[in-house]
């Protein structure tokens, strides 16, 4: 991962583990805030009961005129205290009275929850009833640290989840951008060749060294440079424009066509044979021109030197066999693909046989290729479907 890739990817985690964060940062804030009231309410409900509970058992006590023992709660985390009308303590198993004031009817401290109650009866000692209890703050305290760690694992699984989403956005667009770094590379290295042959082709011509081979050198030269731009041209801007369908014949277009690359497989001195036989078809002229120069191209480029091309059109199916380096089984499946060249330094840009499966799928023919490693390759298309 590059330095802007790495950018790109911590600006996008931020922004979306941030904002997905903030949600759920405000929606477990609105739910704590009711469960606090539902913690309270809970509480106060249990510290109310406890003190009529208590309460019943006084009337009792002194309407039977008994004595007054402890009282045993249901709940056990709930303790009391007893006091009479000057506050003077009766009876108390609360933990930290020193925190009680009988001041308030109901408040919290760091540990307890108190709720302060009164008992009007004239015969009875008792004015004051203290109920404290742990759970209200146990459990809000309980309650602020599941929210926390909701939070927290929250914040991990969005972090994860944002992680392998931006993996997956960036792979398409860095695999996009490795393969237009890699069509830079051999564009440069494709054009050199030809370049350098014309420009030593020209040197020579000026000194007067054979001017005949050096001519035909740069007419080479010319038509690969030529071939190359065409392809590029065509791939970029020429693809999606309308079809204008016209009826030709497509032996003549083959015919020009091996002439014009006799010229360029002349480099490696390799010859190519024909043999057509008369075919109309009715289709895009220009396209069908790209098609059948890419096949040719790619038979020179994948060829030994000092073999032979094999052009043939019969019954309406046009054939382009090479002896040379083969394709393997793996890569029959990917050699049609954009950007994608057979294990060959000659090899263009890999766009020649995309061009030829996109023209060739817009007219639905039939390409087929039969190819062994260092064999060589022969490729077919059936024009039956175009025919006049």
């Amino acid at each position: 991962m590059n330095k802007d890739e790495r950018k790109a990817l911590i600006s996008f985690l931020s922004i979306y583990v941030g904002s997905v964060i903030l949600l759920v940062g405000l929606l477990l804030y609105f739910y704590y805030k009711n469960e606090l009231k539902s913690v309270a309410e809970h509480c106060n409900m249990q510290m109310s009961n406890a003190a009529n509970e208590i309460k019943s058992q006084i009337l009792n006590s002194y309407m039977n005129k008994e004595k007054l023992k402890p009282i045993k709660l249901k709940h056990k985390d709930i303790q009391y205290a007893l006091f009479d009308e000057n506050k003077k303590l009766i009876f108390s198993n609360m933990h930290k009275e020193q925190e009680l004031t009988l001041k308030k009817d109901l408040y919290e401290t760091q540990e307890y929850t108190y709720y302060v109650t009164y008992l009007y009866e004239k015969n009875i000692p008792i004015r004051y009833i203290a109920i404290q209890t742990c759970t209200g703050v146990q459990d809000k305290n309980k309650l602020k640290i599941i929210m926390v760690l909701i939070l927290i694992f929250s914040s991990i699984f969005v972090g994860c989840i944002a992680y392998l989403l931006a993996k997956l956005l960036l792979k398409p667009v860095r695999e996009k951008v490795e393969s237009m770094d890699k069509f830079i590379k051999d564009s440069a290295h494709e054009l050199n060749t030809p370049i350098l042959v014309l420009m030593t082709s020209v040197s020579m011509l000026k000194k007067g060294k054979n001017p005949e081979k050096m001519m035909k050198y740069i007419i080479s030269s010319s038509k690969q440079i030529s071939q190359l731009y065409n392809d590029i041209h065509f791939s970029t801007f020429e693809k999606n424009d309308e079809s204008l369908e016209e009826e030709f014949c497509l032996s003549e277009l083959v015919s020009h066509s091996v002439e014009y690359f006799n010229d360029i497989s002349i480099t490696k001195n390799i010859t190519i044979e024909s043999s057509v036989e008369p075919c109309k078809i009715k289709v895009d002229k220009n396209k069908m021109q790209k098609v059948v120069n890419n096949l040719i191209s790619n038979a020179i480029k994948y060829s030994h030197n000092n073999s032979k091309i094999i052009v043939t059109l019969k019954d309406a199916v046009l054939t382009v066999q090479d002896f040379g380096i083969g394709i393997s089984k793996e890569e029959q499946t990917e050699i049609f693909k954009r950007y994608k060249r057979g294990n060959n330094n000659e090899g263009g840009f890999g766009i020649g046989l995309d061009i030829v499966k996109q023209i060739v799928k817009e007219y639905n023919l039939n390409l087929s290729l039969k190819s062994m490693e260092n064999e060589g390759s022969l490729f077919s298309i059936d024009f039956t479907k175009v025919l006049v």
